[in-house]
């Protein structure tokens, strides 16, 4: 008799339980029709009540007692479940709502594409939770916030496709892309096995497209697949401009430009780096500070 696949699907929570709550219940829909799913949920400390609220649906969830970071939080999750035999495992943000055939789905583009080694949806703005009020009301919950991710090697950044469109069909082809998002990503073992998992010196922000960067190189593709779909609540506490983002951004995308970019690229970012220096932001500061000290991980973030 044929083994049944498994897939793992890994929430991590930091402090927002009705959030996390609410991801659980959509993802407790699923058709697992072809597979068995798992959840399992990876708390980075919460002090609202979530690891106990968690455990009263009887899901799996490892409690680290303290804030990680989304880089090294999710690799324990990947680790438990690369030990616990899963065949695929998915990320999944705990701000989200999932559509019923959303893993199916993706585990299928699996099933039909050759050496995939990470494959992201098409993920929509949760209602309420789009950058503009631009939109007429039967359009909300079908504008776009990734449909596939875009890098800008000259200048090192990354933006989602399609970001801010409303969704009319244009993006219904699954394709390469730059990145998977860790939104919601889905890895195939065997290319976990063979690159590694996320770099914790990241902490957050870029370390999905540092990890889709690896697959490529030693082969794997990187894949948007237009047929799973999910509600995005997107933060905008951690938006452009946060303090938070500030600081990240500014460390992470020196060290991502300066391990992956073009030489003349990585000349332009010591200049930028330099002017940031002098006439950055706070945060921004000290982010090209800890690059060139070497501090990773949380580094001076407060």
């Amino acid at each position: 008799m044929a083994k049944i696949p498994h897939v793992a699907v890994i929430i991590l929570s930091w402090n927002g339980k009705k959030d996390v709550l609410e991801t659980i219940r959509s993802l407790q829909k699923s058709n697992q029709a072809g597979f068995r799913m798992e959840i399992f949920v990876v708390d980075n400390g919460s002090t609202d009540g979530t690891p106990e609220a968690v455990e009263k649906l009887n899901i799996k969830i490892r409690k680290l007692g303290k804030n990680y970071g989304f880089a090294k939080g999710n690799n324990i999750g990947m680790r438990e479940a690369i030990k616990d035999g899963f065949d695929y495992i998915a990320l999944l943000n705990g701000d989200t709502l999932v559509d019923k055939d959303l893993v199916r789905n993706i585990f299928l583009a699996y099933q039909e594409i050759d050496n995939a080694g990470a494959i992201s949806p098409k993920i929509y703005f949760a209602k309420g939770f789009e950058y503009h009020n631009k939109y007429r009301l039967p359009e909300f919950g079908h504008v776009l916030w990734y449909a596939g991710g875009v890098m800008d090697w000259e200048n090192v950044y990354g933006s989602n496709r399609g970001v801010d469109e409303v969704d009319h069909g244009q993006f219904d082809k699954t394709s390469e892309t730059d990145f998977a998002t860790g939104c919601f990503v889905m890895y195939k073992l065997e290319a976990l096995k063979e690159v590694g998992l996320f770099n914790e010196k990241y902490f957050a922000y870029l370390e999905d497209a540092d990890l889709s960067q690896r697959m490529k190189k030693a082969g794997w593709k990187i894949l948007y697949c237009p047929k799973g779909v999910l509600w995005h609540k997107v933060s905008q506490s951690s938006g452009i401009g946060s303090q938070q983002n500030d600081y990240f951004l500014t460390r992470n995308r020196m060290f991502f430009g300066m391990t992956y970019a073009q030489l003349h690229t990585k000349f332009a970012l010591i200049r930028e780096s330099i002017k940031l220096l002098l006439t950055g932001r706070k945060w921004q500061r000290f982010g090209i500070m800890d690059y060139y000290l070497g501090r990773f991980g949380k580094g001076s973030w407060q």
